[in-house]
C-alpha cells in the first residue's frame, strides 16, 4: 500500500479574479520570496510525472497502456517511492519545516480524457494514490473523448483527486500570439485563465489556483498574466525534477509515454532526462 501524505497549500493568492491585484501581488511575493530564499537549497528533488490517456493499446503518442501504467505503479511501490499530493510538494517548497518522505513522486494527468475515469481511477482507488488532474473545461461533458462533470465530481469526492486548470480550451499560445493583435491577444489569454478557474470552481468547488501550460508553452508575459488571474503555481513539461530553485510559475514535469517502462521509467524517478 502506498503512503498518502496529505497537506494543503497555504492560502496565498487564492482569490477570485475580481479582487484587488494587490492581494495577488502580496501572495506572489510571499511565494517567490519563499522559493528564492531557498534557491541554493536543492534538498527538494521531486519528479512530477504527467500522463494524458490510457487504454488497452497505444493509439497515439500520449497514450500509456493501462497495463504499463499499473506496472509503473508497482515499480514505485517496489522501489520504496511515496506518491504525494502536488500541494504537499508546494508546501514543502515554501516551508523547510514541512518534510517530504524519501523518494517522493507526484502524479498529474492533463486534459480530461474519459480513460482517466475508466482506467486510472480504479487503480488509484485500489492503491490509495493521490493525483492532480489539469482540466480544460470546454471539453467536459461536451467532447466524445472527454470526462463528464459527474465523473469529475465522483473522482474529486474520493479525496484522492484534485482538479486544477489547463486553461479553458487548451490553446496554442504561440499560434494565438501571431494571429491576434496585442490587445486582443492579452484579452484572449486572460479569458482562458479566468474562465477556466470560474467554471471549475462553480462546478466542483475547492481552490483552483494551479495551472498546467497547454503544450508546455510559457513565457514571462504569460506567467505574469497567470499570476494576475490568481494562479500561484504553474507547470510545464520540462524534463527534470522540481527543486527549490525553480520558478513557481514554470515548475517542470516529466511527460510519460508508453515506452517509459523498466529502466526508462526508473530513470525518470532518479532525475534522468
Amino acid at each position: 500500500m502506498f503512503n498518502l501524505v496529505g497537506a494543503r497549500l497555504a492560502a496565498v493568492g487564492s482569490r477570485p479574479p475580481r479582487r484587488s491585484l494587490l492581494t495577488t501581488a502580496i501572495a506572489i511575493a510571499v511565494l517567490v520570496a519563499g522559493i528564492s530564499a531557498r534557491a541554493a537549497d536543492t534538498s527538494v528533488h521531486v519528479p512530477i510525472l504527467v500522463y494524458h490517456r490510457f487504454g488497452p493499446a497505444v493509439t497515439d503518442d500520449m497514450t500509456v497502456t493501462t497495463p504499463a501504467f499499473e506496472a509503473q505503479l508497482q515499480t514505485l511501490q517496489a522501489r520504496g517511492h511515496t506518491v504525494i499530493p502536488l500541494r504537499s510538494l508546494l508546501v514543502s517548497m515554501l516551508d523547510s519545516q514541512s518534510a517530504l518522505p524519501d523518494r517522493a513522486v507526484v502524479l498529474t494527468v492533463d486534459d480530461g480524457h474519459r480513460t482517466v475515469y475508466t482506467d486510472l481511477f480504479p487503480l488509484i482507488r485500489r492503491h490509495r494514490i493521490p493525483v492532480t488532474l489539469f482540466i480544460y473545461p470546454s471539453a467536459i461533458s461536451n467532447a466524445s473523448y472527454a470526462l463528464t462533470w459527474e465523473q469529475l465530481a465522483e473522482m474529486k469526492g474520493s479525496g484522492l483527486v484534485d482538479v486544477q486548470s489547463h486553461t479553458f480550451w487548451h490553446p496554442n499560445f504561440n499560434v494565438e500570439r501571431r494571429r491576434l493583435p496585442a490587445p486582443a491577444y492579452e484579452r484572449f489569454v486572460q479569458d482562458q485563465f479566468v474562465k477556466s478557474k470560474a467554471i471549475l470552481d462553480q462546478r466542483l468547488g475547492g481552490k483552483v489556483d494551479l495551472l498546467a501550460w497547454p503544450f508546455g508553452i510559457y513565457d514571462d508575459q504569460l506567467m505574469q498574466w497567470a499570476r494576475e488571474a490568481g494562479y500561484v503555481a504553474a507547470f510545464s513539461i520540462d524534463r527534470r525534477p522540481v527543486t527549490r530553485a525553480d520558478k513557481p510559475m514554470a515548475l517542470p514535469r516529466y511527460l510519460v509515454v508508453d515506452a517509459d517502462r523498466g529502466v526508462r521509467f526508473e530513470a525518470l524517478l532518479t532525475g534522468g532526462r
